[in-house]
């Protein structure tokens, strides 16, 4: 369980502990080519990504999809991405990461919107569920914010205080999930959201998670 009162890290996992970028663009662009959309590359995608996830459809589309369209999106893309994401691995460095946060003293646990069951056994086999106090994936219907899940996913870490807790993701959505209990944020340029985009948010802004690690042990201090 979590030691009251010590530092701890809310780690996102696609496109932050997960380097799975290729998976997402070629997820994403199969399923705009259900819909006849022409492809578009990783930069734009890092550019135009926002949540909920119909309003980057709008982005690119020029209107929201239909509730028909975003059902065959949705679904060609998880598909799609249930495929891929075999050849994905952790980003650089984690493992170590994860072990030298935890060596230090402190907590940390994962809260994803990838679904919680395939979210499970993704991470165990990667062998580092034993760094994480608890690994939350998303429950009920994609394409929405991380906020509410933040408050259910806060609210059954024992010992763990909003003040000290820092959220470390790829996309500005981390960052407002963070505010909305209390906690901070450190945004890794890395995942789905380029540099400018994230500076909008008002919270650090990194390269690497390395450096996310040391800025989270600052904001928690």
């Amino acid at each position: 369980m979590g030691k009251y009162g010590a530092a701890h890290i809310v780690w996102d996992w696609n496109g932050t502990l997960f380097h799975d970028n290729a998976a997402i663009i070629g997820a994403t662009n199969a399923a705009f080519a259900e819909l006849g959309l022409e492809p578009i590359t990783m930069e734009r995608y890092r550019a135009l990504y926002c949540v909920p996830v119909p309003k980057f459809y709008e982005r690119l589309m020029g209107r929201l999809p239909t509730d028909a369209e975003w059902q065959i999106m949705d679904e060609t893309f998880h598909r799609y991405y249930a495929e891929h994401r075999t050849g994905c691995e952790l980003t650089e460095g984690v493992p170590s990461l994860l072990a030298e946060w935890g060596s230090a003293g402190h907590s940390q646990s994962i809260l994803s919107m990838y679904g919680h069951d395939e979210l499970v056994p993704l991470v165990r086999g990667f062998g580092i569920e034993p760094h994480f106090i608890r690994v939350d994936g998303r429950t009920g219907p994609s394409g929405g914010s991380k906020a509410e899940h933040m408050v259910r996913h806060l609210g059954v870490l024992a010992g763990v205080e909003p003040a000290r807790v820092v959220v470390i993701g790829d996309a500005a959505d981390d960052a407002i999930a963070a505010r909305h209990v209390g906690a901070q944020a450190v945004l890794y340029t890395g995942g789905s959201h380029g540099r400018a985009s994230l500076e909008e948010v008002g919270v650090p802004v990194v390269d690497s998670l390395a450096e996310a690690v040391v800025e989270a042990e600052r904001l928690a201090a």
